[in-house]
């Protein structure tokens, strides 16, 4: 892959969690769930240790077969068990986070998904254009999902054309969209798709397309695997 070479200064990441993985339906009825895991190798999300939800809720996981896992969830400091389809359906959508401060800074030109998602998107010209609502990536490259004042929203591709500047202290990223691609909800969705932990940037020429396969370089952290995807903006 091509780099165009970026001198750049480490920037002080914000400190929100990391999204790992979501908690999907019930499965059976001994309180069993389907599981998506956001790391490298998928088995690998329960070598982090408890994760915890939006509500500071921690969980423990332990694999059952493939993307099924047992729950427990901790109260007064000791794992319970989650033992009855009731009570796994009610964790149905549940996020699963690990602090930052568990993993390793992204390199540059490395965005961690948690820090995308929110930025305000401008134009070459300084115009908003909205905000990042979402980052997506279906094993093509990472795209974002920019959702306009009015509740439409457009894709654009993560490449160094399309998304010139990405400065995450400010807040914001610069944006030079190629054609757009209006985004419609999938009806019947009730769980939601894959996604990277690490947005890395992929190379591309000055017309948005891209010049070479996306790296997948990986992140380790202590006593656990990698981290998945780093979508690289392209040189």
């Amino acid at each position: 892959m091509r780099r165009r070479p970026r001198p750049r200064r480490r920037a002080k990441l914000p400190d929100r969690p990391i999204l790992l993985g979501v908690i999907g339906r019930a499965h059976g009825v001994s309180g069993r769930v389907r599981v998506t895991s956001h790391t490298a190798e998928p088995t690998a999300l329960t070598a982090y240790g408890p994760l915890f939800d939006e509500t500071g809720r921690r969980f423990a996981l332990r694999w059952t077969s493939d993307g099924v896992a047992e729950v427990s969830e901790f109260v007064d400091g000791k794992p319970v068990k989650i033992n009855n389809r009731t009570l796994a359906e009610r964790l149905t959508n549940t996020r699963l986070f690990i602090e930052r401060d568990r993993l390793p800074a992204p390199d540059p030109d490395e965005y961690y998904l948690a820090d995308l998602v929110g930025l305000a998107a401008f134009g070459g010209d300084g115009a908003p254009l909205g905000v990042v609502s979402a980052v997506h990536d279906y094993g093509a490259g990472a795209s974002l999902e920019i959702t306009h004042g009015d509740g439409s929203s457009l894709l654009i591709p993560f490449t160094a054309a399309c998304v010139p500047e990405v400065d995450i202290q400010a807040c914001r990223l610069t944006v030079a969209p190629p054609d757009e691609i209006e985004v419609s909800e999938t009806p019947g969705s009730t769980e939601p798709g894959p996604r990277p932990v690490v947005a890395e940037r992929a190379d591309s020429d000055s017309s948005g397309h891209r010049e070479s396969d996306r790296s997948r370089r990986d992140a380790e952290t202590d006593g656990a695997s990698n981290l998945r995807d780093k979508t690289e903006r392209a040189a």
